[in-house]
């Protein structure tokens, strides 16, 4: 069954929500571009309201890598997810730092990123179509790859339940596709959950 992870928790609603719900990850948008953006030390208060079941991600943006492990090695987060431009060389850096599992995010818009993601050093990666557009990537190509993998970009209610059938991914990533007017909604995230769980029945 592929697991469920709701990112962009910002709120203690939110929280609330999801320890009801039990998801198996969600995420904390750690970089401030983005409108979903939490800090440090507002992710650190919210990790403290969330089921000890749930794994926190956080997601980041070429952030120093000292940084990172300082949240990972606190335990304001389970896994770190590296949504920018990090190499192969960030990666060791921040091994050294922190053991927490890393999770590499990877656009997919040809053949060549699919080899990328193969190659990928991180202990699990994410397909994705961009920074949180909301649009979803080529089904097709990311039919192609062999490891696991996380799939994000453009999930919601209406085509999680056909993505998870044809792909199989290891997880699902959602964010916008459980919004309602900007802001994460209790219902629209029970409606993607019981998606995913009936597509396996």
């Amino acid at each position: 069954m592929s697991r469920i992870k709701l990112c962009g928790m910002s709120r203690p609603e939110d929280i609330a929500a999801v320890n009801e719900l039990k998801p198996d990850y969600i995420g904390f948008v750690i970089w401030e571009p983005s409108k979903r953006y939490v800090s440090g030390k507002e992710a650190g208060e919210l990790k403290k309201m969330l089921d000890p079941g749930i794994k926190a991600v956080g997601v980041f943006v070429n952030e120093i890598p000292e940084n990172v492990a300082e949240l990972a090695n606190t335990d304001v987060i389970d896994l770190i997810q590296l949504h920018g431009d990090e190499d192969d060389d960030y990666i060791k850096r921040l091994r050294k730092l922190t053991a927490k599992p890393l999770i590499q995010a990877i656009r997919i818009v040809s053949k060549d990123d699919i080899i990328r993601a193969e190659k990928s050093p991180a202990d699990h990666i994410l397909l994705d179509s961009g920074k949180g557009g909301g649009k979803t990537i080529d089904w097709e190509l990311a039919a192609l790859i062999c490891r696991p993998y996380f799939l994000a970009g453009g999930l919601n209610t209406e085509n999680v339940s056909e993505v998870v059938k044809k792909l199989h991914p290891y997880a699902v990533d959602v964010s916008s596709g459980i919004e309602t007017d900007g802001h994460k909604d209790p219902v629209r995230m029970r409606e993607f959950i019981t998606a995913v769980h009936e597509s396996e029945v």
